[in-house]
């Protein structure tokens, strides 16, 4: 950090209730709406209240000689980050997987809303926490956790940033048809796309797919590795399954090369809406990227 005083970036998403409301105008319409579906509106009442309790304590913590700014995850795209910021989450882990590809170094302190619940692996601190870490971070009297991320190239300057996991694959998760190469050997496929995952995304969607494939990968968050896993790919005459997992290295090389007419996608961290195309011809090479999420630990 700088001798000046830092920004507070406060991020949050949208909640369930607030969705809500906003689509059926009223809370009356909206507990209706989730009746006929068997739901109950007060769970989502009470989450939007921890949120908002958490927000509220966490614009308390920030000193009152600091500066701070409150944006929503949708408009991460959109928001110029200063290097003096100190970058606080109030959300689940997947907020912080959200925003880190619009980071450069700057420090992250994820705050849960709801401890009791959470998973603690990104979003870990409570709010109660947050004055004691902020000076913390003000001083650089904190350990910061490096963790990998991957990058996905598809020619013409086009790349996508990744802390949990990269998609690649048909955007309605179809056969996917594509060659991929990986450590000198080569393989046409037929599957239900590829991932590529950090070891911060073994927590998440890769974990559920090394439960089903019983192929387990150990990999720290900090460590230059990533894991790779075909979804069910299809044995046939032209098409095989001798790839469906391995590691990504420094010196490793992965790419992949369509074979799909129209649909192909690459996306990150589950946001379906901003991706690559990956149609025919395209090749995407997946390589460890040069920048990393400095999550305050």
């Amino acid at each position: 950090m700088t001798s000046l005083n830092p920004r507070v970036v406060l991020v949050s998403r949208e909640t369930e209730y607030a969705a809500l409301l906003a689509k059926h105008g009223t809370r009356g319409q909206a507990e209706f709406f989730l009746t006929t579906r068997g739901q109950n509106i007060e769970e989502l009442e009470a989450r939007d209240a921890l949120q908002s309790r958490a927000l509220t304590a966490a614009k308390g913590a920030i000193p009152a000689d600091w500066s701070y700014v409150q944006v929503t995850r949708d408009d991460l795209n959109r928001f110029l980050f200063g290097p003096n910021d100190i970058i606080v989450p109030v959300g689940l882990d997947g907020l912080v997987a959200n925003l880190a590809k619009y980071l450069d170094g700057q420090p992250v302190i994820g705050v849960t809303p709801d401890p009791a619940s959470s998973e603690g692996v990104l979003s870990r601190h409570s709010v109660e926490a947050l004055p004691k870490l902020l000076k913390a971070v003000a001083h650089a009297d904190v350990e910061i956790q490096a963790r990998t991320m991957v990058e996905a190239h598809a020619g013409q300057g086009l790349s996508l940033l990744a802390l949990n996991e990269l998609f690649i694959g048909h955007r309605s998760h179809q056969s996917a048809r594509y060659v991929v190469q990986s450590a000198g050997a080569q393989e046409f496929q037929s599957s239900s796309g590829m991932i590529v995952a950090t070891g911060t995304g073994l927590t998440g969607w890769a974990k559920s797919i090394m439960v089903a494939n019983h192929r387990a990968f150990d990999i720290a968050p900090e460590e230059n590795r990533a894991a790779f896993f075909a979804r069910e790919p299809w044995p046939s005459r032209t098409s095989g399954c001798a790839i469906d997992a391995g590691e990504i290295r420094d010196n490793g090389d992965f790419s992949m090369l369509s074979r799909i007419n129209e649909g192909g996608v690459i996306f990150a961290d589950g946001i379906e809406q901003d991706f690559l195309p990956f149609d025919w011809g395209v090749q995407v090479e997946v390589r460890l990227a040069d920048k990393k999420l400095s999550l305050v630990v």
